[in-house]
């Protein structure tokens, strides 16, 4: 006598895709063909969205369009799910609905038993990687910080170059933001910043001379 699940397979066997990259200057057109390749007779996308984003339009359909006997297939696994957490508790989901996954570049199958075990073991891989990475990225912060560096984005203009700034400014009033940017090899924005920040070093300057 054949499963439920079996009869449900047999009834209903759809192939589901899903794409998505994070910005919009990248394209879905290699994860589109390799989906139309594996067979999906429905794709759904999500364009410009970080694996992060609260809402996943695309991602959201193409979980609410699933059923029973249905392979969702993606082109690689941060595609689609945010986290290991996320990824088991979407298979959770899947393996209750009698929902198949597949994904094409880690030869991920849970129609089998060992691509079930593969696909935890990946996740819970790559999240100790990211976890690594961001430890590595936190520590050298700190060492950097503890030497004295300066972190973030770097200052375009140096406190001597403000002061030259405004005496050129006071010489010559006529001169214009633009003018000044191009002399001092910066965008027009830098110098209205900088500006503005002339009057706080003015005062600062007037106390050390005192």
């Amino acid at each position: 006598m054949e499963s439920q699940h079996n009869h449900v397979m047999k009834k209903s066997c759809r192939i589901i895709g899903y794409a998505r990259v994070s910005t919009e200057d990248q394209h879905l057109d290699l994860q589109i063909d390799a989906l139309k390749l594996a067979g999906c007779s429905s794709i759904f996308e999500d364009h410009g969205l970080s694996a992060t984003a609260k809402r996943r339009p695309g991602f959201e359909q193409a979980l609410a369009s699933l059923q029973a006997g249905d392979i969702f297939v993606v082109w690689k696994m941060d595609r689609a799910f945010r986290s290991l957490k996320n990824a088991l508790d979407i298979l959770e989901e899947f393996e209750n609905r009698a929902i198949e996954f597949r994904c094409l570049t880690e030869d991920i199958d849970t129609t089998t038993p060992m691509g079930k075990c593969m696909y935890q073991i990946r996740h819970a891989f790559s999240e100790l990687e990211r976890n690594l990475i961001r430890e590595r990225t936190k520590a050298g912060m700190e060492a950097a910080r503890q030497r004295g560096a300066h972190l973030g984005r770097p200052k375009k203009l140096s406190r001597g170059q403000i002061i030259r700034m405004q005496n050129l400014l006071q010489r010559q009033p006529d001169m214009t933001p633009v003018q000044i940017a191009d002399q001092f090899g910066v965008s027009s924005r830098t110098i209205y910043r900088a500006l503005s920040k002339y009057s706080t070093i003015k005062e600062e300057l007037a106390i050390h001379a005192g």
